[in-house]
């Protein structure tokens, strides 16, 4: 049988926990998609912590990254999601991303960089346009880092421009987004399997 698979959600929103999250929503569905396909899920909130800002793989001084990417590396795949804002990913997002360029020059035992062989997948949500936008930053920048992004593995919800909406106050998950969820979950877990199973080799 297969080696069970691990999944971290980042969830990027501006908004402390215990407050409700869209964010949280769409990315907690997401998670339950991978669920399904008997991946183990586990989720953090980056505003939670301090995270100082740097491109280092620990800033000092009371820097949490540390524990968070502990998290992202002993994951098969990582689940971004961000809330859109004036159209851009969230200022959390751009935080996780810096940090993440540390990996640049982090390798294996291989040479190989250290989130090779590891699967990106992204969640944005919004009252405003940009979500195509905010995916395509998120991917190259994931992927400059060593990650793989799998065929359709975005999932985005825009409510009515300047209306009030949120999508966690949906009544259900709408058709076309619930499409995505279950695309973008079995195209990942097909994908981190096989990286899983043969990874790609050293340069």
């Amino acid at each position: 049988m297969d080696e069970q698979l691990s999944a971290l959600l980042i969830n990027c929103t501006l908004k402390p926990s215990p407050e409700p999250s869209s964010t949280d929503a769409l990315g907690g569905q997401l998670l339950d998609a991978l669920t399904a396909h008997r991946v183990a899920v586990s989720s953090i909130r980056a505003v939670d912590h301090d995270l100082r800002p740097g491109v280092q793989t620990d800033m000092g001084d009371g820097d949490e990254w540390p524990s968070l990417r502990e998290q992202v590396l002993a994951a098969d795949i990582l689940v971004f999601a961000t809330p859109t804002w004036l159209g851009q990913h969230s200022s959390v997002a751009q935080r996780v991303l810096e940090r993440l360029d540390a990996e640049l020059s982090e390798t294996d035992d291989r040479g190989r960089p250290i989130l090779f062989d590891k699967v990106a997948l992204a969640v944005v949500v919004g009252n405003e346009d940009g979500a195509h936008h905010i995916a395509a930053i998120l991917f190259q920048s994931l992927n400059d880092v060593g990650f793989t992004v799998p065929a359709q593995g975005s999932v985005y919800w825009n409510g009515e421009a300047m209306q009030t909406t949120d999508y966690r106050d949906l009544p259900e998950t709408p058709e076309k987004v619930a499409q995505s969820l279950s695309t973008a979950a079995s195209n990942a877990v097909h994908l981190a399997r096989m990286l899983k199973q043969e990874g790609y080799s050293a340069a």
